[in-house]
């Protein structure tokens, strides 16, 4: 499971670094639209409780009370669960997460590395971001399906979290 995790947020990383910020550098023009994963068919609830348990079993593990949320493709609730002890301000931002990873078609952690890394300011003035890492969207058959959002610790705690939810569908 580390290794399914750690490879997985190597891929995001590598992702990130690779083709989204240097594609939003002034005068870049990529010749592919970047984060262009169409939408497909939303998540179920029974799949995006699958997701919650793979997530806050891996919250449990590591004793982080979490907010853990499930939307579809689009952006829309469909599954949520605040752990014992998670803070109360986490249920929003996890479900804030969740619907922009869906909304944006990219992990939010792309618009905190554009914010902190590159001083790519100006993704603060779009529309429903949040710049702090915690939101994956979920991919199958290359579409989008949905995407998970976990807040109740620091930046790379929420990560994992929802990095191990997320794993149930992006392999």
């Amino acid at each position: 499971m580390r290794g399914q995790i750690l490879t997985a947020l190597l891929v995001g990383v590598a992702m990130l670094t690779s083709t989204g910020l240097r594609a939003q550098q002034p005068g870049a023009i990529p010749e592919k639209l970047p984060f262009n994963t169409p939408y497909g068919a939303p998540i179920g609830a029974q799949r995006a409780q699958l997701l919650i348990q793979a997530a806050a079993a891996e919250a449990t593990k590591r004793n982080w009370p979490m907010n853990i949320a499930v939307s579809d493709s689009g952006g829309n609730l469909v599954a949520f669960l605040r752990m014992d002890g998670a803070q109360i301000a986490s249920i929003a931002i996890a479900e804030h997460k969740a619907r922009v990873a869906v909304k944006y078609r990219r992990p939010t952690l792309f618009f905190e590395e554009a914010v902190q890394k590159s001083d790519i300011r100006y993704i603060m003035t779009l529309d429903d971001i949040i710049a702090s890492q915690g939101g994956i969207p979920l991919i199958e058959d290359g579409k989008i399906i949905g995407a998970i959002g976990c807040s109740g610790g620091i930046g790379p705690q929420d990560q994992a979290v929802c990095t191990a939810g997320a794993a149930v569908i992006n392999k």
